[in-house]
This record gives structure tokens, sequence and C-alpha cells, in this order.
């Protein structure tokens, strides 16, 4: 089978793209002129373009059997947000109106579980949660949603387009880091002296990628899947990192509102007059009011996904940021 990726040099991609080499698959993988290859398989393709310039890969996805569609503009903070909706919501529009032009058969679009109707209460959400774009908290958000919509208007239209809903994925390769990643790299340097009251959804993202190819063969067009694993408050995943790593786990709770007052001191001062991306976000510490718990029954059903405990993707996460730089070794081994 030949596929076309995009995002393979990140995070879910990187993983995707491994695999799918490692079953045989042949691979067209878009980069930018900027990109770090270091983590792609030896023998892909790679095609040189960009999501908010459609027209520089157009010619790649002829031959192509399916499109992985990973990549995204996944920040909490942008100077420009311009940029953000013309990759996330203009690129998929095009990529997926390219695809039918050049007969690709399917197309899996990664979306975010992000584009849920999560609640305040710790309600746990599935793909039926009543949920619309005035429930989205910020740029990265809101362009994930609309992105989404493209999606599920190709698929209406006759398209066979599915769209996977990751919740937050956890290991190794996370080059950038990812927000979630930060979050083991400050615990890590011992930068984590506090937390606020806010749950996340933990998944392995070798998990999510092992489903991603199985959604190419099993996949249902027109559906969305989250795929997920442990609902944990922060608190838990803190106190897991300490089980892990031998340090301590934060025991003082920030107030959201003081956690909103720091945070908007940090856009001010770090983004706006310093132009550097700061430490904590409004639009993170709003997102946090809601308790990120789903359920993945769907895509256990349908996909075959397994949901698991997270401890081991945490530990293989922490041991590669050690291994690669990011954070002096802790007092205990992650090997």
């Amino acid at each position: 089978m030949k596929l076309f990726i995009t995002g393979a040099t990140g995070f879910v991609g990187s993983h995707v793209a491994q695999l799918a080499a490692s079953q045989g698959a042949q691979l067209r993988l878009l980069v930018r002129p900027t990109s770090v290859t270091k983590n792609l398989p030896k023998d892909a393709e790679l095609v040189t373009g960009d999501l908010r310039d459609p027209q520089s890969f157009a010619s790649a996805l002829q031959g192509v059997d399916a499109v992985l569609h990973v990549a995204a503009d996944y920040r909490l903070w942008v100077p420009d947000p311009a940029d953000m909706y013309k990759a996330n919501v203009d690129g998929t529009r095009e990529l997926l109106r390219l695809s039918r032009e050049a007969g690709v058969r399917r197309v899996v679009y990664t979306s975010s579980v992000a584009t849920m109707g999560f609640k305040t209460d710790g309600t746990i959400v599935d793909e039926t949660t009543p949920v619309g774009e005035a429930d989205m908290i910020g740029h990265y958000k809101r362009s994930k949603w609309l992105g989404e919509q493209e999606a599920l208007a190709a698929a209406r239209a006759g398209q066979n387009v599915m769209i996977l809903n990751p919740t937050t994925p956890i290991g190794p390769l996370d080059t950038k880091p990812t927000p979630t990643g930060r979050i083991l790299v400050d615990f890590l340097n011992r930068n984590f002296p506090a937390y606020v009251e806010t749950g996340l959804n933990l998944v392995d993202v070798e998990e999510i990628a092992r489903v991603h190819l199985a959604a190419l063969e099993i996949g249902r067009p027109g559906e969305r899947y989250i795929l997920g694993g442990e609902n944990l408050t922060l608190k838990q995943i803190l106190d897991k990192l300490a089980t892990i790593s031998g340090l301590p786990s934060p025991n003082t709770k920030v107030p959201h509102a003081v956690a909103m007052a720091y945070a908007f001191f940090e856009e001010t001062f770090t983004g706006k007059l310093r132009g550097k991306e700061p430490r904590a976000t409004v639009e993170a510490v709003r997102m946090g009011k809601k308790m990120m718990f789903a359920s993945s029954s769907r895509a256990e059903h349908e996909l075959g996904l397994r949901v698991m405990p997270v401890d081991h993707a945490l530990q293989a996460a922490c041991a590669w940021f050690v291994a690669n730089g990011y954070a002096p070794a802790p007092p205990k081994s992650l090997l």
C-alpha cells in the first residue's frame, strides 16, 4: 500500500510513519523545508511542501492508495492566529479536495479530542455528546473543530473519510515537545511547584499509531473515533511521575483565578513584550477548567483500540526526555 502522510515529523505522525514502514507500506511524507527529519523512516520518499500552500504537494497525491492527515499547527499561544487557521482549516479542506481529484481511495483525518463537548464536572464524554463552535476555547480548539467540519462535510458528500480524535498522547519522540510533554519536562526539571484542579485522558502514542493503521482497513467513513486511555486528574498524573522518577509530587493546589492572573502576566510580558512563547497561557487555563475525561468505547469496539494504564508510556516518555537532554536524570532509574 502506498501512503501519503502529513505531519510525519511531529509526535504522533512520526510513530504512525515508523509503524507503517515496519509493516511494509510505501511512504510519501510531507515535510517543510525547515523540518527535522531524523525520526523518519530511512526509505520514505520525502515531499517538500506546506499545508498553507496545497499546490506545493498536489502532484505527490497521484498514485497514492490512502492519505493519513496527521499534521496540525498545535500551539496554545500564537502571535498570529491566521497561520493556524490556514494550516488546520484551509489546509485540511484543500488536502481533501486534492485527494478526491487524485482518486485517493481513503483519507484518515487526525483531529483532536479537543473538539469534544467537555464539562466542568468531570462528566465522561463521547462522540455523541452535544458540542458546537461556541464551546471551542481558543484558536487551536476552534481551528481543529472547523477542520473537522471540513472532513465531515467531505464524508457527507461521498468521500471516504473518517476522523480520529486522539486524547493526550504520551511516549518517546516528543521532540518539540507538545504542551503535554512540557508537563513531563517541567516536572523532571523540578519546575512544577504547584498544580491546578484539572483532568486529562492520557494514551500511549504507540497505541494511537497502531489504530491509525487499523482505521485504514476497518474504520467507517464519516465516523468520529475517540482514541484514549486513562482518565486522570493532573494531581494523579504528577503522582505517577513521582513514583516513576523518585522526585516529589507537588502538594500545593493553585486556584484557577491565581493561575489565570499568572497566565495573563506571562502572555503580556513574555509573549507580547518579549516575543517569546509564555510558560502559561490564558487559553490553557480556560481549557483547564473543564475535565477532559472521555470514553473510547466506539474505537474499542470498531477499531480494536486497547485502553490500558498509561504508566509504561509515561516512563518511556520520561526516559526519552532524559536520554535526549531535556532534563537531568532523576533519583530513580527510568530503565
